[in-house]
């Protein structure tokens, strides 16, 4: 129980506080209509619908106050680099912005939905009682009010269209219908254009569909503005426990029972969303006027298997280690931006990214750059390049162990080529300021080729620690996860030479997946009493082993070996 509570107990604790918080919304507002005295008369209309419609809008209001701040990334990257205000359990959970920002979304969906299931069972009992309530009943009378001059309607239905038409009439007349239809189109346009087939396949789809955001809100503020639900103001005049059985003499006896009066409820959603909107509007001003400023291209490197190296400078930029960056090159399209991890160390007086050509956005930038020619490109052909960030990760948190394990899996090896790097870096400088003392690095990939850039890294790596006798210091294994016949028949011949055959390293790449519960054993072992740090940049499958491991490794004791793990999320 212990080992669970230090990796995921906060996480936990964070999403029943969110929960909690919807159902206590939902609670109060579901009986503030199905049991308020001044929404007696409207639910003699209604039904219980009424309850059901706004009991979910209530938590609506509160889930659109939150699911922009996941992505105001200049936000967490202060909280969690720029601030002393956080912990390492805090970042942790910073660290999880997207997997919360997609558990807000649903939670909206879900409402959406039942919100919208409710009004349109409202709708179709106004619309039927219009013209359908028989004379001498309350629901006849109450819909009535408001033709008479003086009188203020609780029907807001006014015209005498029996359904289905009525209910396609206020969906497209009203103002609450249409923005309705309008949020609730726009909404479903989001989430399909979300899901992981979409967003890997078709990114653009995804990434330009997702602003239909800015629709979402604006459409969600002014959405209550038409007071279509109202509420009775003149209870103490008309008391619907002592007036309702007398409805046919409320016109009559303005004494002891005058007509109720009713009045819409004032718009609630903009008091909600607003600090966020503002919030959000600054981060995008943020980042626009930082994409505007100017960055130079000073050096392209093409890597075997079509991946290149963009090396760039920007006045006045600042990174961490394992940080991302948002990157547009106009020339290929003005209004995409793709996300990459930087590979350069903060130590360095530049900054990269590799790029692995996969994509049509890729393929453009990689002939913008020249790399599908022969001659070099000289500086001043290069493209223009904007750069958006850099943005805070979880392997920042690398330094704030003495022991860790990073695990990359295909392309997710680039943030740890930024680690290594800059670990190597301070370790030469000074290594009595170091709080790193041992890393065990895991790379799994199905061809080494297509990453030979970061096998030259670590073969540096591997030369300068040996020179120096810190051989220790570093402990990798190179898992090839797919192989042909000729590769097998080479790692036979070639097992017992120095180096190996694939990568030329001193390390023997192994074939296959490692066993993961063997690898966390041994490490556990020869680290009784640490706090081991699990980076991953890889898939969410892996993900779940590794998090299972961690937790399954570490002891009840907390003065024991504890395992504590952490994914990348862009």
């Amino acid at each position: 129980m212990g080992n669970w509570v230090v990796n995921e107990g906060l996480s936990i604790v964070v999403i029943l506080v969110w929960l909690a918080l919807n159902a206590f919304l939902f609670v109060r507002f579901y009986f503030v209509y199905d049991a308020g005295d001044d929404y007696i008369y409207s639910r003699k209309l209604y039904g219980s619908a009424l309850a059901w419609a706004r009991a979910p809008a209530a938590c609506l209001n509160f889930n659109c106050m939150l699911i922009l701040l996941p992505v105001c990334r200049n936000l967490l990257s202060f909280l969690r680099g720029s601030s002393a205000c956080c912990g390492r359990s805090i970042r942790r959970q910073l660290d999880r912005n997207l997997t919360f920002h997609k558990m807000v979304a649903w939670m909206i969906a879900l409402h959406t939905a039942i919100h919208t299931a409710a009004h349109l069972f409202n709708v179709e009992r106004l619309v039927d009682s219009r013209i359908e309530a028989k004379n001498g009943t309350i629901e006849a009378v109450l819909s009535a009010l408001g033709d008479q001059e003086g009188e203020s309607y609780l029907n807001f239905v006014r015209e005498k269209v029996p359904n289905p038409v009525g209910g396609i009439h206020v969906a497209f007349t009203f103002l609450a219908g249409l923005t309705g239809v309008v949020i609730t189109l726009a909404l479903i346009l989001i989430i399909t254009s979300s899901t992981k087939t979409i967003r890997r396949s078709y990114f653009e789809v995804f990434w330009f569909t997702h602003h239909l955001f800015v629709i979402f809100f604006i459409g969600l503020v002014i959405h209550g503005a038409g007071r279509i639900v109202r509420r009775q103001t003149n209870l103490s005049a008309n008391n619907p426990e002592t007036c309702e059985k007398n409805f046919t003499l409320w016109s009559l006896n303005a004494t002891f029972c005058p007509t109720p009066q009713f009045a819409g409820n004032p718009p609630m959603t903009w008091k909600w969303v607003v600090a966020p909107m503002v919030l959000y509007l600054f981060e995008r001003l943020l980042r626009f006027w930082r994409a505007q400023q100017k960055v130079v291209i000073t050096k392209v490197v093409t890597h075997p298997f079509k991946t290149i190296e963009l090396q760039m400078k920007q006045k006045g930029f600042k990174m961490e280690v394992g940080q991302y960056i948002f990157v547009k090159c106009p020339a290929v399209s003005k209004l995409e931006w793709h996300p990459f991890t930087m590979t350069s160390a903060p130590e360095e007086d530049f900054f990269s990214i590799h790029i692995r050509i996969v994509g049509d956005w890729t393929e453009g930038l990689f002939k913008a750059c020249g790399c599908d020619k022969t001659e070099s490109q000289e500086a001043w052909k290069l493209p223009k390049i904007a750069v958006d960030g850099p943005f805070g990760t979880a392997s920042e948190d690398v330094f704030s162990y003495e022991v860790v394990m990073l695990v990359g899996a295909g392309i997710g090896v680039t943030p740890f080529a930024s680690v290594l790097k800059s670990v190597w870096y301070r370790y030469i400088n000074d290594a009595s300021t170091l709080r790193l003392k041992k890393i065990y690095f895991y790379w799994l990939c199905r061809e080494t080729q297509a990453f030979e850039w970061f096998a030259d890294l670590l073969q540096s790596l591997e030369t300068q620690m040996q020179e120096r006798d810190q051989a220790h210091f570093l402990s990798y294994n190179i898992y090839l996860t797919g192989w042909d016949e000729s590769q097998a028949t080479a790692f036979t011949l070639h097992h017992d030479e120095d180096k190996d055959v694939i990568t030329g390293l001193k390390q023997k790449t192994l074939y296959g997946r490692p066993n993961w519960e063997n690898e966390f054993k041994t490490i556990a072992s020869a680290h009784p009493s640490s706090r081991i740090g699990v980076f991953l940049c890889g898939p969410e499958s892996l993900a779940e082993t590794l998090s299972k491991e961690s937790i399954a490794n570490s002891n009840a004791d907390p003065r024991g070996v504890h395992f504590i793990f952490n994914k990348e999320n862009f």
